[in-house]
């Protein structure tokens, strides 16, 4: 078998073997969702439900990245000649979505609770997280490696995250009740949880609004690949220059390049040599260019973006 063959079947393997991964850890939340509800109601604890929401909602999350990853996948056709790769960014931006309404939701829910303290039964809350935190170390197991290299495996993993600490969070506040009759600290342990859902969000979800808004890549800078272009021989010009990121691990640029009246190459040679410089320099291996003359009127000249 030929290297690209294997490299194909390795590829394929992979992409399998991580469907089967973010599969399993949506099976094993959403029994725990359920036992976490219930047990929240019997305890009477805020704390616990808010905890079981956010764990329906890792099973969720995860539920969109697992058809997100398939639907990436599809080969590009005459509906999508891009293909289909951003379905990932937009899983992503879906499930950062939630975590933020879930999170202003549970502070509007703790800030009733502090004002309307009700009685809580510590050892329910206790014993329900505490399985609660085990599955959620499970799911951290199975989808940590995939999150290094996907934002939307990411969301869905700081999904997780949030709810194991949040998991942590209720065993405390049981283990309060249960010592002290603290049960105020219910309703501070859900504000605790909130705050950090929000954090999470606030710090990630800038990532999957740039790809979506087609930003310029945070390591590429339009001016530095204008003045390496203007460089090389045979180029008089460089206007018209977009950069953005394809998917999280692709960028594409073009421009349009202007030939130089004195040109000793020809216009597919320059083409090739600023091709070369942008894979090279700038590790972008998709881009177009566009080839002008200097006596041709391309409008509203502009040299990053458009007019």
């Amino acid at each position: 078998m030929s290297d690209s063959g294997r490299g194909h079947d390795r590829h394929h393997a992979l992409a399998s073997g991580g469907d089967r991964r973010v599969f399993w850890a949506v099976a094993v939340n959403l029994p725990l969702t359920v036992a976490q509800i219930a047990g929240g109601v019997a305890a009477g604890s805020l704390a616990l439900i808010a905890d079981a929401i956010h764990n329906l909602s890792d099973a969720v999350a995860l539920g969109i990245a697992y058809v997100a990853r398939r639907i990436a996948r599809w080969p590009a056709d005459d509906a999508m000649t891009f293909g289909y790769g951003r379905a990932e960014i937009v899983a992503a931006l879906v499930n950062y979505t939630v975590l933020m309404v879930i999170g202003a939701c549970l502070i509007y829910e703790a800030i009733w609770r502090l004002i309307e303290p009700q009685s809580v039964h510590g050892w329910i809350v206790v014993i329900v997280a505490g399985v609660a935190l085990a599955v959620d170390t499970v799911t951290a197991i199975l989808t940590y490696r995939l999150a290094e290299h996907s934002i939307n495996i990411r969301a869905a993993f700081l999904h997780n995250l949030a709810d194991a600490f949040g998991s942590i969070g209720v065993i405390v506040a049981g283990t309060l009740i249960i010592l002290f009759n603290l049960t105020i600290v219910d309703a501070i342990i859900t504000l605790a949880i909130a705050g950090y859902i929000l954090w999470l969000v606030g710090s990630e979800i800038g990532a999957a609004i740039r790809i979506l808004m087609l930003a310029t890549p945070r390591d590429v800078s339009p001016e530095r690949v204008l003045a390496e272009l203007c460089r090389l021989p045979g180029i008089a010009d460089v206007h018209h220059l977009h950069i953005w990121q394809f998917n999280e691990h692709e960028n594409s640029f073009e421009a349009h390049l202007v030939i130089a009246t004195d040109a000793r190459l020809s216009p597919s040679e320059i083409k090739h040599s600023a091709k070369s410089l942008i894979a090279s320099r700038f590790a972008i291996k998709h881009s177009t260019l566009e080839i002008e003359t200097v006596d041709e009127n391309c409008p509203d000249i502009v040299a990053v973006g458009h007019a």
